[in-house]
Order: structure tokens, then C-alpha cells, then sequence
């Protein structure tokens, strides 16, 4: 029992650290975002988030209890939050906008949709077209979505993007008389285009949801490198450091010379020490 406590009260110690490292490091890349001018003077929050820093891989932190933890972590949340409210604000207020606006393009997408069959109009535009159409249309639709969001992503438009993506999905699923062939075909663009999903979530830091998707990606081909690497960098986020690892050597085993996986599995070795490093040191002050 005791045993148990000391790993329950690790952990508890770990999520908590994890918070304060993501605050410290949101924080910190706040200075190169769009609302930056409204920042307080730089020198004055990297010092703030230097010191709350530098505590993390102090002495003093590693002899701190639970409560003594949460409080630095709310203590370091609520100076950053007087020192930039104003940022702060702003960045809420943003999100809150475009919130709204996918909410009233997302109605009147709705709208345009029943409107066009009510007047018999353009099936091909319509998340419910059911028609048994030739393969080679149903692929002109797909690819169009996909074209579509393609640009929306080059633009920066992750959340349009993501929502394209899943209607080109969608067609995919509505392929039918398919040969061998064309099921492989198939098959590739569902990959591709699941792919882009997930980047496109990872971007919007909706890790969940880009999880969901490589892990459709992988259903489709488990050997896939480019989805291995994807769910590695998502379970890295996610600070999963293990499934990152059993990740990244799959894809190594495919692409033994890939610089993009090995510089991920060097992150991931990094955090990994670090994380050990910590536990034995707490162990050892616990027992003694």
C-alpha cells in the first residue's frame, strides 16, 4: 500500500509539473504570436517564467509536497495572468470569435444545403449525397474537397481545412462496385487525406481528436511512416513518452535514416532521462 501511495502521489506530482512546464512554454511563445504588442515588457515576464523555470529543477521542488506544488503552479498562473491580462483578453476574445463565426458558417452551410434540395440543385455539393455514382465521378468530388482543403491549410485556415477533409472522407465512404484496383486506390487517398486531418487537428492543438485519427490512418496501413510519426508527435504532446518510443521504432524499422524521427526520438529520450531522473531522486527522499 504504501508503495502505491508513493506511485499515486508521483504521479500526482507529474501531472502538476507537466502543467507548469505547458504554462512556462505557451508563455514564452506568446511573444512571436498575434496579439504579442499587448505583452508587457519581455524582459520583465521572461524573468517571471525564467524563475518559475528554474524551480522546477531546483532542490526546493524536489522536496516539495503536493500542496506546496499546486500552489507554485497557481501562484505562476496568477502573476502571469496580472502581468498579461491584456494579452490574455485578447486571445480569448479571438477564440471566442471564431468560435462564432464557424457556428454561423456552419448554419448557413446548413441552410445553402437544404435550400439547394428543396430546388433540386447540385447533389455534389451535399454531405447527403447517397447516389451510386461511377467511380471516377465520386473520385472528381473527393479530390475537389481535398484540393479544397488543401488551400485552406496552406492559408492557415486549420478548423475550414479540418472540416473539408472529413466531407472528403465522407464521399470516400460512398464508393461502391469497386475492383481490386480501385480499392487500393481508394485505400491511398483515405490515408492521405486521414493524414492531413490529423495535422490539421495537431495544429489546432485538439490532440484528441488527432490521435482518433492516426489511429485511423495506422488501420489502414500499420506500416504507414509518415501516421507512425504523426501519432508519435501527438503522444509526445500528450507527454505518452512510451507509446512515442514504441511509435518512433516501428517507423525506424521502416525508415531507418528518416532525420525528422530520429530528432523526435532524441526529444523523447530527453524527457524520458529527465522523467527518471526526478522519480528516483523523489523515491529516495521518501524512503530515506
Amino acid at each position: 500500500e504504501r508503495m502505491a501511495a508513493v506511485d499515486e502521489e508521483i504521479a500526482l506530482k507529474g501531472e502538476i509539473r507537466n502543467k507548469l512546464e505547458t504554462h512556462i512554454l505557451e508563455m514564452r511563445s506568446a511573444k512571436y504570436g498575434k496579439h504579442s504588442s499587448l505583452l508587457p515588457d519581455v524582459t520583465v515576464l521572461d524573468e517571471h517564467l525564467q524563475e518559475a523555470d528554474d524551480w522546477l529543477f531546483s532542490e526546493e521542488s524536489d522536496d516539495a509536497n503536493l500542496a506546496d506544488m499546486q500552489s507554485k503552479l497557481e501562484s505562476t498562473v496568477a502573476k502571469t495572468n496580472d502581468m498579461c491580462s491584456a494579452y490574455l483578453k485578447a486571445v480569448k476574445d479571438e477564440e471566442e470569435a471564431k468560435d462564432r463565426q464557424m457556428e454561423a458558417e456552419a448554419k448557413q452551410a446548413q441552410a445553402e444545403a437544404a435550400a439547394a434540395a428543396a430546388a433540386g440543385g447540385d447533389e455534389d455539393e451535399e454531405d447527403h449525397d447517397n447516389r451510386r455514382l461511377p467511380k471516377k465521378r465520386r473520385m472528381e468530388i473527393v479530390m475537389k474537397n481535398k484540393s479544397e482543403a488543401n488551400e485552406l491549410f496552406s492559408d492557415g485556415n486549420y478548423r475550414h481545412a479540418a472540416a473539408r477533409y472529413t466531407k472528403a472522407l465522407t464521399h470516400c465512404a460512398k464508393f461502391v462496385d469497386l475492383n481490386p484496383d480501385d480499392l487500393e486506390e481508394v485505400k491511398g487517398v483515405k490515408l492521405s487525406l486521414n493524414l492531413n486531418l490529423a495535422l490539421a487537428y495537431f495544429k489546432l492543438e485538439k490532440f484528441d481528436q488527432s490521435l482518433r485519427v492516426c489511429n485511423e490512418a495506422l488501420e489502414i496501413d500499420d506500416t504507414s511512416v509518415k501516421a507512425l510519426y504523426r501519432r508519435a508527435t501527438v503522444f509526445y504532446e500528450k507527454k505518452r513518452w512510451d507509446d512515442a518510443t514504441k511509435d518512433l521504432q516501428k517507423a525506424l524499422d521502416v525508415a531507418p535514416e528518416d532525420k525528422a524521427i530520429k530528432k523526435l526520438q532524441q526529444k523523447v529520450d530527453l524527457q524520458v532521462k529527465r522523467q527518471k531522473a526526478k522519480e528516483k531522486k523523489m523515491a529516495q527522499k521518501m524512503f530515506g
